[in-house]
């Protein structure tokens, strides 16, 4: 009876903490609809079991605050349709899994195109759409290599082969790689043509915000203008050459106005394109907004909207 007594109170002890637990857990960026992640060119979700995550300490820095976070992974290299098509997919298994009537979209440069054709595809499943250092309007780094053909059969070749690489380390999925086709889709004139098609959110100006709100959808967009931020980031060396191709206010690969689509929340964080998603373990300018707070911050929003 002793016995039998201490194991209900144990029970009931471990109730309590996990219902304590629970209600202290913060529900700060608890949206209605769940929250899916689109990766950018060259992206993956995670590489060697976890080592390097594309999206770094964004996802669960997101659920700890109440939301509910699916990371999903595309071709790295191919076109904005075909990339589309494949998140179109891995966006239908999601709302039959979770049982949501809708998802809100958040897309990181390439995969900022991804979002909007998923949105086009099915809009009444769809809550927001937010597109970060996304080349709406194209980047002149694609348009150089596409106008002066500056890259060879064996140059694409290579860098297909570099994205199956990443691909067979992430280990998330098996996909065709384009690089060519991909960098064609980035180009000034493959972004026109994408925006021609699928115009919701886009910016009628040189530079300035899009429709708010399109079939019931809501659109946002946000960005950064310093290609060097951290000298112990190996991959600030090829932002800041990059940069001068960009030219003017950029991230390093997209412009300040490229990146504009619906509400522009902010575009000129001092954020290189990949600090925008955290990416090399968190290095960034150490005097910049933290990424997961613009995430976070971001969800809450969406949260606020009944989104």
């Amino acid at each position: 009876m002793i016995r039998k007594a201490l194991l209900t109170t144990l029970i009931s002890a471990l109730s309590i903490t996990t219902t304590l637990e629970a209600q202290a857990a913060s529900t700060y960026s608890q949206t209605k609809y769940p929250i899916v992640l689109a990766h950018g060119m060259f992206g993956f979700k995670s590489l060697l079991g976890g080592a390097v995550d594309y999206w770094y300490q964004i996802p669960s820095d997101l659920q700890a605050n109440g939301a509910k976070v699916y990371v999903t992974q595309v071709a790295a290299l191919e076109s904005s349709e075909v990339r589309g098509e494949q998140l179109l997919k891995q966006v239908k298994d999601i709302l039959a899994i979770s049982g949501a009537a809708k998802v809100n979209l958040m897309g990181h440069s390439h995969g900022g195109h991804s979002i909007r054709y998923v949105a086009a595809a099915i809009p009444s499943r769809v809550a927001s759409v937010t597109g970060i250092g996304s080349p709406v309007k194209g980047s002149p780094v694609a348009d150089l290599v596409t106008k002066t053909g500056s890259l060879s059969g064996i140059a694409y070749a290579a860098l297909n082969a570099l994205a199956g690489v990443i691909e067979f380390f992430n280990g998330a999925g098996s996909f065709n790689q384009s690089a060519k086709n991909s960098i064609a889709a980035l180009s000034a004139s493959g972004s026109a043509a994408f925006n021609s098609k699928y115009p919701a959110g886009v910016p009628t100006t040189a530079c300035g915000q899009g429709a708010a709100t399109v079939n019931n959808i809501k659109f946002y967009s946000w960005s950064g203008t310093k290609a060097l931020t951290n000298v112990l980031d190996p991959t600030d060396v090829l932002l800041g050459a990059t940069s001068l191709i960009v030219g003017g206010a950029n991230d390093g690969l997209v412009s300040q106005c490229s990146s504009h689509l619906g509400v522009v929340l902010r575009d000129n964080y001092s954020m290189n394109h990949l600090d925008e998603v955290n990416l090399m373990f968190g290095l960034r300018d150490i005097f910049s907004t933290d990424p997961k707070s613009v995430y976070r911050e971001h969800a809450n929003r969406l949260k606020l909207a009944g989104l």
